[in-house]
């Protein structure tokens, strides 16, 4: 009724109204103040239904990257996706996860921790490993990846039909047809990762070992995400007619969704393929105003790749 009589008589002050009406002021503020929140809940409607795993502020993450803004343009924040998703009665509890542990009674040799206090800072500086099972119809395959730490881009991935070593040892072997080895390597110490094949070649290549202790998934813990996060948006809501098919399925998530789509917190809600070719354009950008004269510096790098902070951080 303020507003209509306001709207009428411009030049009445707004106390004057909340008297007559006898309404508070601050009541009639925080109702002028409220925004229209259908385009809000459309959008994270829309969200939602295509990142269904996602908490609010992975939601909220995911508008920002892909330009999603209020019915105003402006920016949706976390306190609004979160309102909305109430209101929708998508608001997720959070739900308590199983620790699994990994079988390392084996007599290969072990090795040290090298990343428990260490942080990844460039590309293919520290390379993490594990392998999970997946449930066919019948039966279940085995998925090994590699992941660059500081980017958390996939550097290589195998499926098998068998839980032995032919799947870690030729994921490994396709990251390093890449051309760029890492500094260390980490895994847990599944016997895999512990094998003479498998520290041969990482031997060969001049990488260190890194391990984590025996019985601390924890240790491990960005791969670790990485397939529970396959399992939550890909796995858990698709169906796989064979090996072949689920291969298909699960390369093109890797590749087209996770790369290039899924954003992360962690990397200033950028997805992994593209904070990593804003990480070298920055170092190139930044190589060419110091004019160092180093030419390799200044080189687009291709983006590392085999598989069938809130800034762009120094380099």
């Amino acid at each position: 009724m303020i507003l209509h009589v306001q709207e009428a008589m411009p030049k009445v002050r707004v106390a004057q109204l909340c008297r007559l009406f006898k309404v508070p002021r601050s009541s009639f503020y925080y109702q002028s103040s409220r925004r229209d929140e259908s385009t809000v809940k459309k959008a994270v409607e829309e969200i939602a239904a295509t990142w269904p795993r996602f908490g609010y502020q992975g939601l909220t993450g995911q508008l920002r990257f892909e330009k999603k803004t209020d019915s105003q343009g402006k920016p949706i924040g976390e306190r609004r996706v979160k309102r909305a998703l109430k209101e929708l009665g998508l608001l997720r509890k959070p739900r308590a996860r199983k620790v699994r542990t990994t079988n390392s009674e084996h007599g290969y040799a072990r090795f040290e921790n090298l990343v428990k206090e260490r942080e990844a800072t460039r590309p293919d500086e520290i390379w993490a490993s594990d392998l999970t099972y997946i449930k066919l119809g019948k039966g279940f395959v085995y998925l090994s990846v590699i992941l660059d730490l500081f980017t958390r881009s996939i550097r290589s991935w195998h499926l098998s039909r068998s839980l032995g070593g032919e799947a870690p040892l030729l994921a490994l072997k396709k990251a390093l047809d890449l051309g760029h080895p890492p500094q260390i390597h980490h895994s847990d110490q599944g016997v895999q990762y512990a094998s003479d094949d498998y520290v041969k070649l990482l031997h060969d290549h001049h990488i260190a070992i890194s391990m984590a202790a025996v019985g601390c998934p924890e240790e491990n813990g960005f791969v670790e995400r990485w397939m529970r996060t396959l399992k939550e948006d890909h796995v858990s809501m698709s169906e796989y007619d064979d090996f072949w098919d689920c291969q298909a399925q699960i390369g093109e998530f890797i590749e087209e969704v996770y790369q290039r789509k899924r954003v992360h917190s962690s990397l200033g809600y950028l997805p992994p393929a593209v904070f990593e070719e804003r990480w070298w354009e920055a170092r190139a950008r930044r190589a060419s105003e110091s004019d160092c004269g180093d030419a390799l510096a200044i080189l687009a790098k291709p983006l590392p790749f085999a598989g069938g902070r809130v800034t762009i951080p120094q380099a």
